[in-house]
């Protein structure tokens, strides 16, 4: 245990975020740098090392976060990376990105506010890259067996460092032109700067994990060709089919879905535009859906120099305490507050657009919205609560319907599909046909990046059994899990 009286000497204390003013002016991470690390013992001491800590449970990677915080207490850097990587590949990643439910499953929750979590979690990666106690771990021999990996997001590149450490000789695809999937285009600067994906990437090749760029399986390289070249293929494409917004007007200029919309602006610190083909400069922003991806969506407008943004949700406001159907050590529906909201702008809810009005030239000029509710358990619109608000540039971040079938990999792979539209698995994560596994978003559906690097772990550990008959890889869930997130 750390401080027995730690979570009764030191309140909860957050890192600290870079004035408005300052961070709208750059596309660096909010956050003021090192300013974590001289809290951070403090903090960690606030654990309370629980009989039972629940946080390894709301956790789907099941962190081993009372050991870790323990040793960050005690400033032990080199063992609490140890005991970090010893159920996560990519903490730097969770660690700025992750909604933390350990935190929402957190003891000291019950009726305090809870450890910080994922403050921890961050600063011990970032003390361990600093220090040189992250380094490439090889195999120590090779098994002579070939495996494909399609998708390098979260869980893609957790099962190929997870198959490569286990001596096979792995290829990661990705159809866009570098990697790191939605990690690299959909994630916007400012909440994770991409050199954080750029060293473990350095780390991997090192290892020995090999990386194709700009092939899209099913476009540009047939799934079966593909599977005649490799013993095993694990899927982790993602859910990257949007889910639209079919009302009047949907065809007017300026009316993009947010994976349009924010790729370009990252493109532009990648250097590949001086300025990005879709801006929100000097217009009328609307961001319709209020989860993480339109608060993306909102901090990129606020950078490019946008007149105003509106954020839109068609969901009651949440409340700020846990609701009485989401007792703990669940992970609430609550307000949040992003550092996107705290830039500005307007958040809308229970509101539902009806259609879309635009100028001679067919650009957007106006959205319809109408007020809604819910009666008997079904939507319906409130009468006389019709209004427009103006809209130069429209982005829909209403979330994802599932994997792209317009590319053909489902079908050349012959893969069957769950009631949800998924692909579907079994206990293994193996699909129905043999040697195909599926781990990520393209598996489960549209989730968390901690959801996606614990199925590329347990994917990894199904196929490494395929082609071994046996494996010493952790799996950290099924697929069936939903631990405490739900």
């Amino acid at each position: 245990m750390a401080d027995p009286k730690g979570f009764l000497n030191h309140g909860r204390e957050v890192a600290k975020s870079r004035p408005v003013d300052v961070r709208l002016k750059d596309w660096n991470e909010v956050y003021v740098p090192g300013s974590l690390l001289p809290i951070i013992s403090k903090q960690a001491s606030r654990c309370m090392d629980c009989g039972i800590p629940f946080c390894h449970n709301g956790c789907p990677l099941g962190n081993l976060i009372p050991e870790w915080n323990d040793y960050a207490y005690r400033e032990d850097w080199a063992a609490a990376s140890e005991r970090l990587h010893a159920t996560n590949n990519f903490p730097e990643f969770t660690g700025r990105l992750c909604p933390a439910p350990c935190e929402s499953a957190c003891v000291l929750g019950i009726n305090q506010p809870a450890v910080t979590i994922k403050n921890v979690e961050v600063s011990i990666i970032d003390k361990a890259w600093d220090s040189g106690d992250v380094a490439p771990q090889a195999p120590e021999r090779l098994s002579g067996k070939t495996v494909a990996v399609i998708g390098s997001g979260p869980a893609g590149l957790a099962a190929a460092q997870q198959l490569t450490r286990a001596g096979h000789t792995v290829a990661v695809y990705e159809r866009a032109d570098r990697v790191g999937g939605l990690l690299r285009y959909g994630i916007p600067e400012f909440k994770m700067e991409k050199r954080h994906i750029n060293r473990r990437i350095e780390q991997m090749r090192a290892e020995g994990t090999r990386f194709r760029t700009g092939i899209e399986i099913g476009r540009d390289l047939k799934a079966t060709d593909l599977k005649k070249r490799y013993d095993a293929v694990v899927i982790a494409a993602g859910a990257t089919t949007a889910r639209d917004l079919p009302v009047p007007g949907r065809e007017l200029n300026g009316i993009h879905q947010a994976m349009e919309y924010l790729p370009l602006a990252n493109k532009v610190q990648e250097g590949d535009f001086v300025a990005p083909p879709i801006t929100a400069e000097g217009k009328h922003v609307v961001v319709i859906g209020g989860g993480d991806t339109g608060a993306d969506c909102v901090g990129t407008a606020h950078r490019q120099g946008a007149a105003s943004v509106t954020q839109l949700e068609i969901m009651p406001k949440p409340g700020e305490d846990r609701a009485p159907h989401q007792p703990w050590p669940t992970f609430p529906m609550l307000y949040k507050v992003t550092s996107a909201h705290e830039e500005g702008g307007e958040r809308a809810y229970s509101v539902s657009t009806t259609h879309f009005e635009g100028d001679e030239d067919g650009n957007v000029q106006w959205l319809h919205l109408v007020e809604v509710e819910f009666v008997d358990g079904k939507l319906t619109q409130k009468p006389g609560t019709e209004r427009k608000i103006p809209a130069q540039l429209v982005t829909l971040a209403m979330g994802f319907t599932g994997t792209d079938r317009e590319n053909g990999l489902v079908e050349q792979f012959g893969l069957e599909l769950d009631e949800r539209g998924n692909i579907a698995r079994d206990a293994d994560f193996q699909t129905n046909v043999p040697g195909v596994f599926v781990a990520g978003d393209a598996g489960r559906g549209q989730s968390l990046i901690v959801w996606a690097i614990a199925e590329g772990r347990s994917a990894a550990r199904g196929c490494d059994r395929f082609l071994t008959g046996a494996s010493d890889l952790p799996a950290p869930i099924r697929p069936t899990d939903r631990a405490l997130t739900v």
